[in-house]
């Protein structure tokens, strides 16, 4: 086996657009965040965003790095068929399941920028309860509209693609029952909030009924009025103040995300 561990990969900044390298730095960003905040599965799963400006693209992460590891150059450009546009030269392909489930969402949702699928253990807990998430905490309560996907095995059938985007509609949010969590939004900082809060509402539930006391159910009056309290439009957007302030983070700690 090639001993791929101490790849040099050549900084790809010269070769894309001045927009997709922003959506590389952004992406590996989100790859970073991701580790940081817990939510990967060493090398599995995937954060993808839409190529801005070329239509039928989007930036993958290559299969066998670890989150940490991933740069805006590391990254692999791909099209919705799954073919390589631009290679990264780290040795690695792409994860078939990973294009499966992208692929599917970019390609049915045209408003969506990128796509984060994840298996956190809370996340997946979740997806395995008959309930799915209940409106326990505030950060539930802000998923109004939240999709599900039963699980159907392994995400590498292409016919399960129709399935998924159907069952996403036009929500920002979805559990893929018994497997894990997925959002899709129109920025990557989006994506990456709105995964956030879901990971959190899951892990206070998660932790709720591990009490295995009677648990408080808000009422259905005050469940609407939280959601529609954070819907579009009613307070400031996200990106404003969120995305900053981690790349800030990400920069104190290891910069290496921007190369």
């Amino acid at each position: 086996m090639t001993d791929l561990s101490h790849v040099n990969i050549p900084s790809l900044r010269s070769r894309v657009s001045a927009e997709e390298w922003q959506a590389r730095v952004d992406l590996a960003a989100c790859y970073r965040l991701i580790a940081h905040f817990g939510m990967n599965d060493l090398i599995y799963n995937h954060a993808t965003a839409r190529v801005p400006g070329e239509e039928g693209h989007f930036l993958i992460n290559a299969y066998g790095y670890a989150y940490e590891e991933v740069s805006a150059s590391s990254l692999v450009k791909i099209d919705f068929d799954g073919r390589v546009v631009l290679d990264s030269g780290t040795g690695y392909g792409i994860n078939q399941a990973g294009f499966v489930i992208h692929s599917a969402v970019h390609r049915g949702r045209p408003d969506v920028g990128c796509v984060i699928h994840t298996h956190s253990p809370a996340g997946m807990a979740v997806s395995a309860l008959k309930c799915g998430l209940l409106p326990l905490t505030q950060n539930a309560m802000f998923f109004g509209e939240l999709a599900y996907h039963d699980y159907e095995g392994p995400a590498i059938d292409l016919d399960e693609q129709k399935r998924l985007v159907r069952d996403l509609g036009g929500a920002a949010a979805m559990i893929l029952r018994n497997h894990g969590l997925l959002t899709a939004a129109g920025t990557v900082c989006e994506a990456f909030v709105v995964l956030h809060w879901l990971e959190r509402a899951c892990q206070a539930q998660v932790m709720a009924m591990a009490c295995n006391t009677e648990l408080n159910h808000p009422g259905a009056d005050v469940i609407r009025t939280t959601n529609e309290r954070y819907a579009p439009g009613k307070r400031r957007k996200i990106t404003e103040l969120e995305w900053p302030a981690l790349l800030r983070m990400l920069d104190r700690r290891d910069p290496s995300f921007r190369e």
